[in-house]
């Protein structure tokens, strides 16, 4: 039995599928601990989805970006152009960019608008047959129809896995471990590859479990399905819009300041995200706490305030013949 002191300080000399079971712990360690990259957006995409399935079907999107990011990443690590990262710190950077993609995003689905490319209507279809989901050309209706006036749009699939895929350049705790202990070990740059992937990997099931749970939080209160739809939606696009800026904002203090990221507070857990409090604690703080819990507490009063709305047909097909949540 490997303790968690041998997971994290992984030794030389150890052969392939070690290095590839160690990959994919590490990332369960990862998707299960909080971290500034992730459960920001998580939340993000999969209170917008109304649903456990559909939160599900989020944090799959997400990580699936952020698998294919992680593959590239051990391959530039095995390949040694990751030095870059031991001379320049790129979270500012990264935050700032991330930023800007959830911005973007927001303030897409608030004007009630979004740009639709085929990759959305296949998205829906894979994982609707993924998930046993029947409900996904519906889905599509319903993403192209128009929206009524003070609506927003459903966060697209598509904007989850852009965002995991760029979320994923900053190098936190585990990456380190991944990307300068794990991948040299490995005996060629397919294999290396293989590594990022099964981080990846164990990252995705733990964002399903994530983005099942995070869209629970939209079905809190006695809703009927269509004030359910519209608190999540709007739940989305607001987190997305303000926790862009401030994700925006601290990226600018970091790169500006880059010992900002050196204070910090020991929490004396070994696990990389529960080591210390620091300003990655404070960026989910201030984005799913305050942020998040503040868009949709907001939600939740404008829609129980406003009167229950018969479900469309597109919503009645969404919710299923009961109009309930597909998982418990």
């Amino acid at each position: 039995m490997w303790s968690l002191s041998f997971i994290l300080n992984p030794p030389q000399g150890l052969t392939i599928p070690v290095i590839l079971l160690l990959g994919f712990i590490l990332g369960l360690l990862h998707g299960a601990t909080p971290d500034e990259h992730t459960w920001p957006i998580t939340f993000s995409y999969s209170v917008g989805s109304y649903s456990s399935r559909g939160g599900a079907k989020a944090g799959l999107v997400f990580s699936g970006g952020f698998a294919l990011q992680r593959a590239i990443l051990t391959t530039l690590g095995f390949l040694g152009l990751v030095a870059v990262y031991e001379r320049y710190d790129l979270n500012g950077p990264v935050y700032i960019l991330v930023g800007v993609v959830m911005f973007v995003a927001g303030w897409y689905l608030l004007r009630g608008s979004d740009v639709h490319v085929p990759i959305d209507a296949f998205f829906e279809r894979a994982l609707g047959r993924f998930f046993g989901d029947h409900t996904h050309h519906s889905t599509r209706v319903l993403a192209q129809e128009p929206v009524p006036e003070g609506e927003v749009k459903p966060a697209s699939l598509r904007m989850a896995l852009v965002h995991g895929f760029v979320a994923g350049w900053g190098l936190g705790g585990f990456a380190t471990i991944l990307v300068f202990v794990l991948t040299p070990q490995m005996p060629s740059v397919g294999w290396a590859a293989l590594v990022g992937g099964m981080f990846g990997l164990g990252t995705m099931v733990m964002q399903i479990i994530t983005g099942a749970l995070f869209a629970r939080l939209s079905r809190l209160g006695k809703l009927t399905m269509g004030q359910i739809q519209r608190l999540g939606q709007r739940t989305a696009a607001r987190t997305l819009y303000f926790g862009g800026l401030v994700f925006v904002v601290m990226g600018g203090l970091v790169a500006a300041f880059p010992r900002l990221e050196s204070y910090a507070v020991s929490t004396g857990n070994p696990i990389p995200n529960l080591d210390s409090l620091g300003i990655s604690t404070a960026l989910i703080i201030l984005v799913v706490g305050i942020v998040g819990g503040g868009s949709l507490w907001r939600a939740y009063r404008e829609v129980s305030r406003s009167p229950a709305q018969a479900p469309s047909a597109s919503d009645a097909l969404s919710a299923g013949p009961k109009h309930r949540d597909p998982l418990p």
